[in-house]
């Protein structure tokens, strides 16, 4: 078997979003999240792409590492130019391009996303698709929130997930 080489750059970010992780395959980003590399991510893409995988420590591609410190300054469109691939089965890519259709600064319950899919009793579903999506804050993730209107589970952490309404919302 082969070993599948991905590029994983750690990019030093505000606090206390702190250190978020880009892993890209080439000019495309695979996966990101927070934390540290051995914990969800590796997670993420063992389940994606076996267990034989190699995450170096190189350079990811600027225009990705670029668009990353440009959202974090607020120019929150600089993330749609990044190309992706999530992976994921029809259902979890139908839920992940709807993440990227909500408008920065607003949030929708999965109750809300799971209607606008016209699948009115999908909520918890929308919920799984949601925890296992690769690519956080590109596929904006934290965006979905309970349906009275609770910040819910976010696999960067709750206070993560605040900052980054808070941020896209200009509170700050």
């Amino acid at each position: 078997m082969t070993t599948r080489r991905f590029s994983l750059r750690h990019i030093d970010a505000q606090q206390p979003i702190g250190p978020i992780y880009v892993v890209s395959d080439g000019d495309t980003l695979v996966a990101l999240d927070f934390g540290s590399a051995e914990g969800r991510l590796l997670r993420l893409l063992q389940a994606r792409f076996g267990t034989d995988i190699l995450l170096e420590n190189t350079d990811a591609p600027n225009h990705i590492v670029s668009a990353m410190h440009a959202y974090l300054q607020g120019r929150f469109d600089a993330l749609d130019s990044i190309p992706i691939d999530a992976g994921g089965s029809a259902f979890q890519r139908q839920v992940w391009t709807a993440l990227r259709q909500i408008p920065v600064g607003e949030t929708l319950s999965y109750g809300q996303l799971a209607a606008s899919l016209g699948k009115l009793n999908a909520a918890r579903a929308v919920g799984l698709a949601n925890s296992l999506n690769p690519i956080s804050i590109v596929i904006p993730c934290h965006r979905l929130i309970g349906s009275t209107g609770a910040l819910t589970g976010y696999g960067g952490g709750i206070e993560r997930k605040r900052w980054l309404l808070a941020h896209e919302r200009g509170v700050f």
